[in-house]
């Protein structure tokens, strides 16, 4: 559609055959329960597990807010062993970063506990890790897409092999893989004490220092911040949803970013260029 045409998001900113013998009926169902047990052992444990029968809205899910909490009564030994494979735990998450393949999990574990005591909430943003201290908030970059959640870590796995983090199922639809199953991100852990960043925080990071974005908006609703999104993505830069706190406790905002940019005067082309298309306050930050 024309740029023009666009309405955009307002920023919060009886039966008849064969008659069988019972001798035969009872080899046949017992052939039958054979094979129905033979072809679910043959499925790989994954493969049992799924998305609720519903669709979910996740613009109704804000993402976990960082808080310090003490650590879990339980999944916090220093080692441990799954499938004869021992597995040690880190004493802190200070400065963990790490990239690799995500996964999540559904239905199948709901309402089950996790490693840390707390039920599985499939619709809650929670992830398992196999070696960060239960809890720790992480925030999670879907690589493929720029899209981010922030969650709470609060079980242990994936124990399979090139696997480096399982999110709720609500987190996966977040980032936009849930259809697919896996995707590559990174893994940033938070620290609670100096959550959510200070704006002056952003403003001390010089340009040289830190890549540029330009924001252009920042919402209350997800949804609206990915329909802009989308609307963006004809530009040919690299869109972001980075999902922060609001102003009151347990609010989401959205904020909605283009780049990353290391030239000072192509983000301001583009800020430019974004106020001609009828957004009007598009500003640059550094991350």
């Amino acid at each position: 559609m024309p740029w023009r045409s666009i309405s955009w998001p307002r920023p919060y900113g009886g039966s008849s055959g064969p008659v069988w013998p019972r001798a035969h009926l009872r080899f046949i169902t017992l052939g039958l329960c054979a094979a129905l047990l033979t072809a679910c052992a043959a499925l790989p444990p994954d493969r049992r597990d799924g998305p609720p029968g519903r669709p979910l809205d996740v613009s109704r899910i804000p993402d976990a807010v960082p808080r310090l909490e003490p650590l879990a009564a339980s999944g916090n030994m220093a080692s441990y062993t799954i499938n004869g494979r021992r597995y040690q735990t880190r004493p802190s998450s200070r400065g963990y970063v790490a990239r690799g393949v995500a996964s999540w999990y559904g239905v199948k574990f709901h309402g089950r506990k996790t490693s840390s005591g707390e039920p599985y909430d499939m619709y809650a943003m929670t992830a398992a890790h196999r070696s960060l201290p239960l809890p720790t908030y992480v925030q999670v970059t879907n690589l493929d897409n720029g899209r981010r959640v922030i969650v709470k870590v609060n079980d242990r796995g994936p124990f399979h092999d090139h696997r480096l983090i399982d999110l709720s199922y609500a987190a996966a639809v977040k980032l936009g893989f849930a259809e697919r199953g896996t995707a590559r991100v990174e893994v940033r852990a938070i620290d609670p004490r100096r959550w959510p960043p200070k704006p002056s925080d952003t403003r001390r990071a010089a340009p040289g220092d830190a890549p540029l974005y330009v924001q252009v908006g920042a919402y209350r609703q997800r949804g609206n911040a990915e329909r802009i999104s989308r609307q963006l993505r004809d530009l040919g830069h690299g869109v972001y949803i980075l999902p922060t706190t609001g102003d009151k406790p347990g609010q989401a905002l959205y904020r909605v970013r283009m780049g990353p940019f290391h030239d000072m005067r192509e983000a301001s082309r583009l800020s430019a260029d974004l106020r001609r298309r009828g957004i009007k306050t598009p500003r640059i930050v550094a991350d």
